[in-house]
C-alpha cells in the first residue's frame, strides 16, 4: 500500500482505497461523455462541477478525468477516459507528486488527531501560487477540490477570483455533495457533470472492484445503500445490516417496545470508540422511517432489507394519513439528532429516546 494512502485522508471512504487508486468508473457514462464531447470539440472548459449524493463515485470520476488530462500525449479525439496503465507518470499521480496536479481537501490536524472542519482560504490561495509558473506548451494542469462544499466563505470567495481569471491550461474539478452550499457565482462559472446514484449492477461491479462481494446480502445492501458505494461499504464492513435488522425487529409484534433489545441497541453506541456505530445507527433509524413512509405510498421496491420488513411496515403504515404522520416524525427525529450532535448529548440516551418516540407513534397510530 502506498505510504500516502496510509495517512488519514478526508476524501477517502473508510475501508476503501482512495479514489486516485480506483482504476474504473462505473455508472457515470453520461457525465463522462459530456466531458469527452467538450474535449473532442476543442471546447474544454476550465472548471467542472461534479455533483451528486455522497459515495456514488464522483471523486472516482474526477480522478479518471485528471489522469486522462495529465497522461494525454496528443489532442486526438477519444472515446473513453481510459489511460495507459503503464504510463511512467501514473506513479507520480498516485503519490500526489505530479507537478501538474494539485489536490485540496480538509487537512488532517496531527495535534488534535482530527480533520479540519473546512477547506480554508489559505488552501485556496495556495492554489494560485501552485500554478504561477506557465505550463509546458500543450500540457494540462489539474486541480481537484474534494469536497468543494467544505470550503468556508472566505475560501469560496478566493476560488471565485481564480475562476474569474483562470490560469492558462488549468482545469479545476470541484467534487460537490451539496451544491446549494456553493456561492451561486461559483456554480455559474462551472460546467456541470451530474452523477446519479448507481443502478444495482453498477453498484455491484463497483463493490467488487473495491474488494467487496456482497453476494449473500446483495438484496439488503442494494435496498439500503441507495445507489451509493460508500453506503454499501459501510453496511458491509461494519454491523450495518444487523443494526438495521435489529431496528426492524423491535417493531415485529404489536405491543410495547422490546425494551431489553432497545437498550442493547442504544448501549452499543456509547463511548468514544463507538462513534462510527452511533452515526450509522442514527442513519439507519432515519432510513427505517423513510422506508416506512415509502412502503405505504409506493411500496418497497426489490427485496426486504430485513426479515419480514414488508409485513411489519404494512402493519405500521397502511394509509396516507399514517404516512404523513410518520414523515412528520422523521423530520422531528432528524432535527433532534442534529441538535444532540451539536450539544454533544449522550449517544446511548439519544438512540433510546428516538426508539421510544417511534414506539409511541406506532402505539398512537395503531390505537386509532
Amino acid at each position: 500500500m502506498n505510504d500516502v494512502e496510509e495517512r488519514p485522508e478526508s476524501d477517502r471512504l473508510s475501508g476503501a482505497c482512495h479514489p486516485r487508486f480506483t482504476p474504473q468508473v462505473f455508472g457515470h457514462d453520461d457525465a463522462a461523455q459530456v466531458f469527452l464531447d467538450a474535449y473532442n470539440a476543442g471546447r474544454l472548459h476550465h472548471a467542472w462541477l461534479i455533483s451528486g449524493a455522497p459515495g456514488i463515485g464522483k471523486a472516482t470520476l474526477a480522478w479518471a478525468i485528471a489522469r486522462f488530462l495529465l497522461l494525454r500525449q496528443d489532442n486526438a479525439p477519444v472515446e473513453t477516459l481510459d489511460h495507459p496503465v503503464d504510463h511512467p507518470d501514473l506513479a507520480l499521480i498516485n503519490a500526489l507528486s505530479h507537478p501538474g496536479l494539485a489536490l485540496y481537501r480538509r487537512a488532517w490536524d496531527v495535534k488534535d488527531a482530527r480533520f479540519n472542519q473546512n477547506i480554508s482560504v489559505d488552501d485556496i490561495r495556495a492554489l494560485k501560487s501552485a500554478f504561477a509558473l506557465k505550463a509546458t506548451k500543450g500540457a494540462k494542469r489539474v486541480v481537484i477540490i474534494d469536497a468543494a462544499d467544505d470550503m468556508n466563505r472566505a475560501a469560496g470567495n478566493a476560488l471565485l477570483k481564480l475562476l474569474e481569471e483562470p490560469p492558462d491550461d488549468v482545469v479545476i474539478l470541484l467534487v460537490v455533495h451539496r451544491p446549494h452550499r456553493l456561492l451561486p457565482t461559483i456554480k455559474s462559472r462551472c460546467l456541470s457533470l451530474k452523477c446519479a446514484p448507481l443502478a444495482d449492477d453498477a453498484l455491484l461491479r463497483a463493490l467488487r472492484q473495491a474488494g467487496f462481494d456482497p453476494a449473500r446480502d446483495l438484496g439488503a445492501v442494494t435496498a439500503l445503500a441507495g445507489g451509493s458505494v460508500g453506503a454499501a461499504i459501510a453496511l458491509l464492513q461494519g454491523d450495518g445490516l444487523q443494526i438495521y435488522a435489529d431496528i426492524v425487529a423491535l417493531f415485529a409484534k404489536p405491543g410495547p417496545l422490546l425494551r431489553p433489545q432497545a437498550l442493547a441497541l442504544a448501549d452499543a453506541c456509547a463511548g468514544p470508540k463507538a462513534r462510527e456505530r452511533y452515526v450509522q445507527t442514527e442513519h439507519l433509524i432515519a432510513l427505517f422511517l423513510n422506508r416506512l413512509c415509502t412502503s405505504c405510498l409506493t411500496g418497497l421496491p426489490g427485496q426486504d432489507a430485513a426479515q419480514n420488513e414488508r409485513e411489519i411496515m404494512t402493519r405500521l403504515c397502511h394509509t396516507p394519513t399514517q404516512a404523513r404522520r410518520w414523515a412528520a416524525l422523521a423530520g422531528d427525529v432528524a432535527a433532534r439528532m442534529n441538535h444532540a450532535r451539536a450539544v454533544n448529548l449522550d449517544p446511548a440516551s439519544v438512540i433510546l429516546d428516538t426508539l421510544l418516540k417511534i414506539d409511541h407513534e406506532a402505539g398512537a397510530l395503531l390505537s386509532v
